[in-house]
């Protein structure tokens, strides 16, 4: 079953949010290179999430026109 953007949007923010924990977790351990790369995908989870909610705003606007 596909799933809706809004169902997307949601997971992939939750990506964030589990790879920001993670990397909080390897930086107290003094790991900062897994911190580093846990945060760069972290802040890719987060920017997809965002072009995504974007979009849906922008077909929102669209059908609200017709």
């Amino acid at each position: 079953m596909p799933q809706s953007t809004h169902e997307r949007v949601a997971e992939l923010h939750n990506l964030a949010e589990h790879a920001h924990a993670a990397a909080a977790v390897a930086h107290g351990k003094g790991d900062h290179f897994t911190a580093h790369e846990l945060s760069k995908k972290a802040l890719e989870h987060s920017m997809n999430a965002y072009r995504q909610s974007e979009e849906l705003v922008e077909e929102a606007r669209i059908l609200a026109r017709q």
